[in-house]
């Protein structure tokens, strides 16, 4: 009996492992793992735009403080804070009593250093006569001639005076210099007001149209933007809301020097504000293109990011799938602009990546690109 059931199990065993081989091939071997099918882009040359980008804040064109040039009260404020006025407009009145007065006086004194000089000049020319005939020593006619002279230069300090009183009196009216939107008024009425002390500031004005773009750019990027030598290069604005700005801009300004701290080079542009949309001091994002260069691109999903850096999935002739680092610039629509680690021709994965492993077997298939 125990001959019996030794026989029985070995059978059974036998049995067994012949099954097996049949199901999974030849014993000790694992089955292949099916492969995975993705969607791939093959790599190539495109001409894109050489593009920059920068963080830029916003400023006025031009300006300028609005300050008090005579010393006095403040008595109105004839403008609204904030509002937008031409050049010329009214925006404070200084007392003007004290300056009229002044200017009457000064009117006066000319009025008596020209009656001085009309007696001086008629003096001169009697003794001039009876100097000719010998009727009076030589040195009264030459006193004559010099009182004369006095006069005469009397009369014209008197006129400046009379020209510094009325200027000043003009001054007691603070208009606007240039045209703009006003800031906060910085004296209350009823101050007195000095050009000699921080109380001269009155307001502030800025010209917001057309606004101006401070923006830096680096040293390569700046030999990139010389090398377009001003063919091709167009400058855009993006919103704080990720919104492109309406208008272009134009470059207006480039540094000559180099900054040693931060290795910039300062640049601005000019861009056209005509409904106040950009505030001065506003951040904005500054995007330089300087002409074209033949880049490969993949599309934007493609690219991967984990702790080495930016990377892509390849699937290589040998149907594996692989990754590549790479390293990105900018984007070009839905695309992203590939600097280094990729070659035309090469099978860019662009799907199916959670299921993608190293040396994984997949099956490739082309996938139409998208417009943009």
């Amino acid at each position: 009996m125990t001959r019996l059931l030794a026989l029985s199990i070995s059978l059974a065993v036998a049995a067994c492992s012949q099954g097996d081989a049949k199901q999974g091939g030849e014993p000790g071997k694992a089955a292949a793992p099916a492969a995975l099918p993705v969607g791939i882009v093959k790599t190539e040359l495109r001409q894109v735009p050489i593009t920059f980008e920068a963080v830029g804040r916003t400023e006025g064109s031009r300006e300028v403080q609005v300050r008090a040039r005579v010393a006095g009260i403040l008595e109105k404020q004839l403008y609204t804070e904030g509002d937008s006025v031409k050049a010329g407009a009214v925006l404070f009145q200084i007392e003007r009593a004290p300056f009229e007065i002044e200017a009457a006086q000064a009117r006066g004194t000319l009025e008596q250093e020209i009656a001085r000089d009309q007696l001086a000049q008629a003096e001169y020319e009697r003794l001039k006569g009876l100097a000719d005939r010998r009727a009076i020593s030589q040195k009264e006619a030459d006193q004559a001639a010099s009182a004369a002279r006095q006069s005469a230069a009397a009369v014209q300090v008197a006129r400046a005076r009379v020209r510094q009183a009325e200027l000043n009196l003009s001054y007691t009216t603070v208009s606007a210099p240039i045209g703009g939107i006003t800031g906060r008024a910085q004296q209350s009425i009823g101050s007195l007001v000095q050009p000699s002390n921080d109380s001269a500031v009155l307001t502030t004005l800025t010209r917001a149209d057309p606004i101006w773009v401070r923006f830096a750019l680096s040293e390569a990027e700046f030999a990139g933007l010389r090398r377009a030598e001003g063919k091709d290069v167009a400058v855009n604005l993006v919103l704080a809301d990720g919104k492109p700005y309406e208008a272009p801009a134009k470059v207006n300004f480039a540094g000559s020097t180099v900054d040693a701290a931060t290795g910039t080079v300062q640049m601005r542009a000019e861009v056209a504000n005509a409904r106040l949309a950009l505030l001065p001091g506003q951040f904005v994002r500054v995007r330089v293109t300087a002409g074209l260069q033949e880049a490969i691109v993949v599309p934007q999903k493609a690219v991967q990011q984990n702790e080495a850096g930016r990377f892509v999935w390849l699937a290589t002739p040998e149907g594996k799938a692989v990754q590549r680092a790479i390293k990105a610039g900018d984007w070009v629509g839905a695309d992203w602009v590939v600097l280094e680690g990729l070659k035309p021709g090469e099978q860019v994965i662009v799907d199916s990546f959670a299921r993608l492993r190293p040396d994984a077997p997949v099956t490739p298939a082309a996938v139409a690109p998208k417009a943009g």
